[in-house]
């Protein structure tokens, strides 16, 4: 096996070679380090610094807080502003960005209307996409928005349709566009070397309390600290409940399960990997409440076969068993695994390697025969057996939210168009909104583009 290994230097410093080629070798690649994503919007290179970029944002918790870090670290980006319906997360932007006089409120609109605020990045609840979405575009400032982009099908056409009535920048944040490994395999798969996809696998699962989103609420947490009429928003009315706060992944009525938080990375680096942009044609789920039985409403194993055309897809989640996350592209000429920080390419020759064992049905003078002449036809020279290969190619330590984060600040300063875009995201979500709706309707489900609407 051909392994290489790059240094995290190497293998960050590569990125300005975006959309180079590499040209194959032994059997098809040169070893050199990983690229970083082919987004026409992707610019890894510093921008001019004097051309800051001001930016505000809704939703200061667990991925909000991080998004929030890694932006800041970017050359040319500040936040200028913060918003969320509990204070005590003003507190945590200020100690993030370090500036005890950040604006903070729990009005988003705020943001929306202050004139030194360029972009929005938002990670609120799934039930908040649709609405921040739309206000921020008709206030005309581009939008970063945490996957899954809508909180249901609906949502996500209303999306689509501000969009694309407005000229502002939408990039979704399922960071898999944005990998160095993800764009490799891209490479790989549009130079044909696995032949004909007939398979994808991809699968991710997690064995743990806090991987089941059994966060602990913040001490002290209450309806004075906490604007809970706004938090629930178009969902039904219910009294303030800290634990829904905390863990809203766990309800179909904020959040979207397993498929909104893990599928969707699968399918948009699938997405991205095999170069398309639509939803798939059909969905059929299983899968149920098998251990975190803890009042949830969403499963916690769910596994969907979908349809993109003829190809099969077929992804699963599980939140009691750890998995890593991992494609697997099976071809007529090879198999392809991709992983989180890392992939391997073994080639298959698709070819008999030994005379056909079905002759066992032959008599023996005619098995003989066939095998004889199976030999002097097939058999290659004594020294020139062929020596298939598995190559290997690793990025350690690979982070790809700091590259999707300058993605979308690029092209907020570019106006160059995104990979993730209303239009992919929307079609991201789709499939997880009929993995959902599958599990619940119990059938298979498919999507009716003239209605825009899932169907059974």
């Amino acid at each position: 096996m051909a392994q290489i290994d790059i240094s995290r230097r190497e293998f960050l410093g590569s990125a300005a070679a975006a959309g180079a080629s590499l040209v194959a070798a032994a059997p098809f690649f040169h070893p050199y380090p990983l690229l970083a994503a082919e987004s026409p919007g992707t610019s890894l290179a510093a921008p001019d610094t004097s051309d800051q970029i001001q930016f505000g944002i809704v939703g200061v918790g667990m991925q909000g807080s991080g998004l929030l870090a890694n932006a800041i670290q970017l050359p040319g980006v500040k936040c200028v502003a913060a918003c969320d319906l509990y204070d005590e997360r003003h507190v945590l932007a200020r100690e993030i960005t370090g500036n005890q006089n950040l604006q903070v409120t729990r009005r988003y609109q705020d943001l929306l209307e202050n004139k030194d605020i360029h972009c929005i990045v938002a990670a609120v609840p799934d039930h908040w996409h649709r609405q921040i979405v739309v206000d921020a575009l008709a206030a005309g400032k581009d939008i970063y928005c945490e996957k899954p982009m809508s909180h249901s099908a609906a949502d996500g056409v209303a999306m689509v349709e501000a969009a694309k009535h407005s000229d502002c920048i939408v990039q979704i944040g399922s960071q898999r566009v944005s990998s160095q490994i993800c764009a490799k395999a891209k490479q790989l798969i549009a130079e044909g070397v696995l032949g004909d996809i007939v398979l994808i696998e991809g699968w991710l699962g997690r064995n743990d309390p806090t991987g089941a989103w059994v966060y602990p609420p913040p001490p002290g947490l209450s309806p004075e600290n906490l604007d809970w009429d706004t938090w629930l928003g178009e969902a039904p009315k219910r009294p303030f409940d800290p634990y829904i706060f905390a863990r809203w992944r766990c309800w179909r009525e904020y959040g979207t399960g397993v498929a909104g938080d893990l599928l969707v990375h699968l399918i948009s680096g699938m997405m991205f990997m095999l170069g398309i942009n639509e939803p798939p044609k059909q969905a059929m789920s299983a899968g149920g409440i098998l251990r975190w039985k803890d009042g949830r409403n969403m499963p916690d194993v769910h596994s969907t076969v979908f349809y993109y055309g003829e190809l099969p897809v077929y992804m699963r989640l599980n939140l009691s068993t750890e998995m890593p996350e991992t494609y697997r592209f099976q071809g007529s000429k090879g198999l392809l695994e991709v992983g989180e920080f890392g992939l391997s390419y073994t080639p298959q020759s698709g070819v008999d390697t030994a005379p056909s064992y079905y002759d066992a049905s032959f008599p023996l003078a005619m098995r003989n025969a066939y095998e004889k002449q199976w030999h002097a036809s097939h058999d290659p020279q004594i020294g020139h057996q062929p020596m298939p290969e598995t190559l290997s190619f690793r990025g350690p330590d690979y982070d790809d939210v700091k590259p999707h984060l300058l993605t979308f600040f690029d092209s907020v300063r570019t106006r160059k168009p995104l990979v993730e875009d209303a239009v992919f995201g929307n079609h991201a979500a789709l499939a997880c909104h009929m993995a959902n709706e599958s599990y619940f309707r119990k059938t298979a489900v498919y999507w009716d583009a003239d209605t825009q609407t899932i169907k059974s």
